[in-house]
């Protein structure tokens, strides 16, 4: 897969990341990269740590010790709250479920982001959101509540969102899940040409192999704890049995 890499996209680096769920110990010592304008996946079984880790990423949790470093400079894990409050700016997030709020229409949900954080005029908004659901192909759902789409289109008005205040990173958590072949399809080439479009650092969480195989730049595999990472030819080639195991019965994937 040849696409360049975009200038704007933050390099995300985590070094050493201990964090712990009561007396569970969710990370110990993780560490791995996701390298700015790319498309990074996450893989891992249940229970690996797969969405805890983009909410350390999101700066919605915080680890109990090591390095979350955004740009080689900002250390997520040390900075103040003017800090953090300046970098959640730049990031987005698609949630697992896409998390649109049901009692107001598309429209609103994917302008609630530009109103509460922005002091841009209603015209501007407007303008705004309507550019970002041509880019993620999306019409005719201004009115729509989210309870009216299609998982496919659910996905999509939640992408919508996640990226209507042009982040330079895209965090996205199981886009993949409950959708029918084609429609995941269609998704991951939707995902591809926002990657195109607005060069921003994708890290997505997934347990969808083939998926990962079509789209991913680069592969980080979640193995108790510990993170194993490369493109995605070299995860494939990987010896380690339990990296093994999640390829084991997928066939060639075709670009």
């Amino acid at each position: 897969m040849d696409r360049p890499g975009g200038e704007g996209g933050a390099d995300v680096a985590v070094a050493e990341l201990r964090f712990r769920r009561g007396a569970r110990a969710i990370f110990d010592g993780l560490s791995c990269r996701f390298p700015a304008g790319r498309i990074s996946v996450v893989l891992g079984g249940s229970g690996s740590g797969k969405s805890t880790l983009l909410r350390l990423i999101a700066s919605l949790e915080r680890a109990e010790s090591g390095a979350i470093l955004v740009d080689g400079s900002l250390d997520l894990s040390r900075a103040g709250a003017e800090a953090l409050r300046d970098y959640r700016r730049s990031v987005g997030m698609m949630f697992q479920g896409g998390a649109l709020l049901n009692s107001i229409s598309v429209f609103e949900n994917v302008a609630l982001p530009l109103r509460e954080h922005t002091r841009e005029s209603e015209a501007e908004i407007r303008a705004a959101v309507h550019r970002i659901f041509e880019a993620v192909d999306l019409e005719n759902v201004d009115d729509l509540l989210p309870g009216q789409l299609s998982g496919g289109m659910t996905k999509r008005a939640a992408l919508a969102r996640a990226l209507v205040r042009r982040p330079r990173l895209l965090l996205c958590d199981e886009p993949f899940s409950g959708l029918d072949p084609a429609t995941v399809r269609r998704v991951e080439s939707l995902l591809i040409a926002v990657n195109r479009r607005f060069a921003a650092t994708m890290i997505l969480t997934s347990h969808h192999v083939e998926s990962t195989l079509r789209i991913a730049d680069h592969v980080v595999v979640l193995v108790d704890g510990r993170a194993l990472e490369g493109s995605p030819a070299e995860i494939r080639a990987c010896s380690e049995p339990q990296v093994r195991e999640f390829f084991a019965d997928v066939a060639e994937a075709r670009p």
